[in-house]
């Protein structure tokens, strides 16, 4: 029974960890397709054209 434990902690840790970066690389796609400073524009720029975000 512990080995049972133990394994579905590693799963809900797994989780979490895939959870987090998938809500951080929404945040930083969202950042870099909707923000206007022109320093963030230049370095996304062909990210911005790539995944569909106007950027003009």
């Amino acid at each position: 029974m512990t080995t049972t434990t133990i394994r579905a902690t590693d799963r809900s840790q797994a989780l979490m960890a895939v959870l987090f970066v998938a809500v951080f690389g929404a945040a930083l796609l969202f950042a870099a397709g909707h923000l206007q400073a022109a320093t963030l524009h230049d370095a996304a720029h062909d990210v911005r054209h790539a995944t569909g975000f106007p950027c003009h």
